[in-house]
């Protein structure tokens, strides 16, 4: 059955996996051990997920016609009969542990169209020796059915498509216990039923070096434990880890994956990307953010599952004496834009179910971050309406049309039909962990800014057309307009000025 909230009904399960379903690749999560203070991953609302690590699909038994097969004993036998056939070959590797040769540097230069088949058992092993698994830059490429684990790519890199080559598919696959990204992206690329797991930064790094990836598919994975690395610990204040860290990707489908207990963010959007659609997942027991939407453009977030996330990082924020509301899904200077071609105008926010979560729903937008300010942390970039950076500053920047586009710009989201519930006694907090918020910080810096004072924040709250409605809170919520000094209840936030969440219903208790 599905949760009906007012005229419609949210889906039990989501259409990738419900197809998935008749292969026997999904299952109800289990409530696994954790250490002491972690969430489990067991809640009120389970559904079916995509559980490709414990269960992953078995490749073909026996060589498919035409294939080049490839023996684990002969070590570099992959990378070698790679090099002597032609582009579109298929290549079916023998059950085993497949090795490259001895050599950070070794791994398999790929051709155009060439398929990787996986017999039941066969694993690509790197032995913490080669860097990179499969790289070049042929596209059309096909991995299926392989297990690649054990490589040690460098901070930022990639083991799978290094090259971040186009056209790719990667599918029954596991691509596990990796240093750097476990995968590269190019334009293109699908990644379907596997499992992304336990890599030292990323699962999925989906970053081109000239911000070229369009139409990128994400469908039915397990994305699990990664950032291995504990890199924002090494690296403070890095913003590089994750689930999957997408940067100026246009157009991207993330549905029906099973996204949980990363070290890090769930799923992290950063710079410029546009015409998301993160829909039909279950993201949950992250140590951060749940959804972290930056600096972008034009998405849709809507019938996903979202519970237990954010617990590490919120309560360490908050043991500081930190009361920035950091929250589950944190759309951070990103909004609609009717200017920029996508499927939306807008960041639409809707039938999502967040339960138990530390914080709902904040909007941010930084007043000292711009087009050619220091506070700028994506050096060197500027949005997509003003391409040069240095056409922000004095004195056109002062006047229109500069003087919004050279911002990132909070608006135009719309938050709508989702039902969030908040236990303090499962969350283990007090008041902290309950907040929606819509806020931005005392323009200050730099000197020259025209945005000083209270100008970003009273245009975010009030003006910028970010609109809460039509939502079910049961718990105990409050809301955050402004700045971080507001506190307000429910009839506050409903009341002159902000006016939000018209046609909500508010119950005190989660249960209720």
């Amino acid at each position: 059955m599905g949760i009906k909230w007012r005229h419609w009904t949210l889906p039990a399960a989501p259409l990738a996996v419900v197809l998935l379903a008749a292969t026997g690749c999904t299952s109800t999560p289990d409530a696994p051990t954790k250490p002491t203070g972690r969430p489990s991953t067991s809640g009120a609302h389970s559904k079916a997920v995509a559980r490709m690590c414990a269960k992953p699909a078995a490749g073909p038994a026996k060589a498919p016609a035409g294939a080049v097969t490839v023996d684990p004993a002969v070590v570099g036998d992959l990378a070698k009969k790679t090099r002597s056939n032609p582009p579109k070959t298929t290549f079916w590797l023998r059950p085993g542990k497949h090795k490259l040769e001895p050599d950070r540097y070794s791994q398999v230069m790929t051709k155009k169209g060439n398929r990787y088949l996986g017999a039941p058992g066969a694993v690509l092993d790197g032995r913490k020796t080669n860097n990179y698994a499969f790289s070049g830059t042929a596209p059309d490429v096909t991995i299926r059915y392989l297990t690649v684990q054990g490589f040690v790519a460098p901070h930022d890199e990639g083991v799978v498509n290094h090259d971040m080559a186009d056209g790719w598919v990667i599918e029954h696959t596991k691509i596990q216990h990796n240093s750097g990204a476990g995968l590269m992206a190019g334009a293109r690329q699908q990644v379907r039923a596997s499992c992304l797991r336990n890599n030292g930064q990323y699962g999925m790094n989906a970053y081109k070096t000239d911000d070229s990836i369009k139409g990128l598919v994400v469908e039915g994975n397990e994305i699990v434990g990664n950032n291995t690395g504990d890199w924002e610990r090494k690296r403070p204040g890095c913003g590089c880890t994750g689930g999957i860290k997408f940067w100026a990707v246009n157009g991207a489908e993330i549905r029906g994956n099973w996204v949980h207990d990363n070290r890090g963010a769930g799923l992290w959007a950063d710079n410029n990307n546009n015409d998301f659609r993160i829909e039909d997942n279950v993201i949950e027991a992250n140590d951060g953010v749940a959804v972290m939407y930056e600096t972008s453009y034009n998405a849709v977030i809507r019938n996903n599952t979202i519970r237990r996330n954010n617990w590490v990082e919120g309560r360490k924020a908050a043991k500081k004496g930190d009361n920035f509301p950091y929250a589950t899904i944190y759309i951070s200077e990103a909004g609609g834009e009717p200017r920029i071609r996508a499927r939306t105008d807008k960041i639409e926010i809707s039938r999502n179910v967040l339960e138990n979560n530390w914080n709902g729903i904040t909007l941010w937008e930084n007043a000292d971050r711009f087009c050619n300010s220091p506070a700028n942390t994506s050096t060197g970039y500027c949005t997509l309406l003003v391409k040069n950076t240095k056409r922000c500053a004095r004195p056109g920047i002062t006047k229109a049309p500069l003087y919004a586009d050279c911002r990132w710009k909070t608006q135009r989201v719309d938050i709508h039909d989702n039902r969030f519930v908040l236990d303090t006694s499962v969350v283990k907090c007090k008041t902290e962990c309950g907040r929606m918020a819509v806020l931005s910080n005392y323009g200050t810096y730099p000197k020259w800014s025209p945005y000083k004072g209270k100008r970003v924040a009273e245009a975010i709250t009030h003006k910028q057309r970010n609109r809460w409605h039509d939502n079910a809170y049961r718990g105990p919520w409050s809301f955050v307009p402004t700045d971080t000094d507001q506190n307000l209840d429910s009839g506050q936030w409903q009341s002159t000025p902000y006016r939000q969440d018209a046609g909500s219903t508010f119950a005190p208790q989660a249960g209720d």
